[in-house]
């Protein structure tokens, strides 16, 4: 069973209730002789992308070293087991009458990439419950492949470094004071003592943008939880809904891209067809969101095609001459599902908020008295 956080969302409600009065409705079935499947197609003749899919997945976005290109179906279902079994441990009630845990936290070295993750994320001390996650259970297989990164290109799995104008820009935002530091999604150039400031605590946990790129562009699983994402489609709006932090990008088919001067969250997202194929163009994103430490030159790529009925393949290629020196790839399916996408709570009651803040000025008093001895 999922579990999930609730709120009202009534703009997303809404743009949800106009594009589906808009959306055509499937007339027929045409075979889609490329992958020999029979794919529903809407009024205009276009594969109807329509539906809710489940994005996560055991893939990380980056291979782990060492790691081949692709698994064996014996390689992955070994390591799917014994993913299973490390979750059900964690799931087992904790003894009341276990020793304390050792001074400065769990230090020990992680065995799986979603180890590695809940460590990073909760750090030696430890992160959400077990009961709060909802994460990808198998590996992504595409073409047959079970793949090991969704990086394509370059081959070796990985992002491409950043390159010399990326690194001078992130050790400047890196060194820049709190108080004049720019609010931003990414936290790659987070000034130290970031986190003690209301003004300058991440988008995504005030609650205005989607954790990591669950929202895209490009669309990247979140790997905790929240990862469902609803298409809705006419013959001149595509809507993408993501469930996380409900971000909603507007894709505006056979468009021009606003002017530079026009800078959005996601920015501008314009789609067209070719073959079988949606293809999305965005530009035009603000300085704020800076996915993976880029700048709001940032020009993504993204295709979506409809592999089987149940299926949808995504690829994007990224690019921003400011950060890599060469565009990068990926691909992954997006599974459908029949799970309900409810609707996110994040900050009704944030009581949490205050209570870091009481902690950094416990921690600044602790300090003081210690620099007066």
């Amino acid at each position: 069973m999922r579990k999930r956080l609730i709120s009202s969302t009534s703009a997303v409600a809404m743009a949800l209730a106009l594009l589906s009065l808009a959306a055509r409705p499937i007339v027929g079935q045409v075979r889609n002789t490329t992958v020999n499947s029979v794919v529903p197609r809407t009024s205009d003749g276009h594969p109807d992308l329509q539906g809710t899919y489940d994005l996560a997945t055991m893939t990380p976005l980056e291979r782990q070293r060492g790691a081949p290109p692709s698994l064996t179906k014996e390689q992955a279902e070994a390591l799917e087991k014994a993913e299973v079994q490390r979750r059900d441990t964690d799931n087992q009630p904790s003894d009341p009458n276990r020793p304390a845990p050792p001074v400065g936290g769990d230090t020990s070295a992680p065995h799986s990439f979603f180890e590695a993750l809940e460590k990073a994320g909760g750090g030696a001390v430890g992160g959400y419950n077990r009961f709060w996650l909802n994460q990808g259970g198998s590996y992504n297989v595409v073409n047959g492949q079970i793949r090991t990164s969704i990086v394509v290109d370059p081959e070796d799995g990985h992002v491409p470094p950043y390159n010399e104008a990326a690194r001078k820009r992130l050790a400047a935002a890196r060194a820049t004071p709190v108080s004049t530091a720019v609010e931003r999604q990414d936290g790659v150039a987070e000034p130290p003592g970031a986190y003690d400031n209301p003004e300058q605590r991440p988008l995504s946990e005030r609650c205005l943008l989607g954790f990591g790129s669950t929202s895209g562009p490009p669309a990247l699983p979140d790997y905790f939880y929240n990862d469902l994402h609803q298409i809705v489609q006419t013959r001149d709006s595509i809507m993408i809904l993501s469930e996380m932090v409900h971000d909603v990008r507007i894709v505006r088919m056979n468009a021009q891209h606003l002017p530079k001067k026009i800078r959005r969250w996601m920015g501008d997202s314009v789609g067209h067809w070719e073959g079988d194929t949606l293809i999305i163009d965005t530009t035009n994103f603000n300085d704020k969101t800076r996915f993976r430490g880029s700048t709001e030159n940032l020009h993504v790529v993204e295709h979506l095609t409809r592999v089987d009925d149940k299926t949808l393949l995504y690829r994007f290629t990224v690019e921003d001459p400011d950060t890599w020196d060469r565009p990068w790839s990926g691909e992954y399916t997006w599974p459908a599902t029949d799970q309900r996408i409810y609707e996110y709570a994040c900050h009704e009651a944030n009581y949490a908020l205050g209570d870091v803040l009481r902690g950094a000025r416990q921690q600044e008093a602790q300090e003081a008295a210690k620099a007066k001895k």
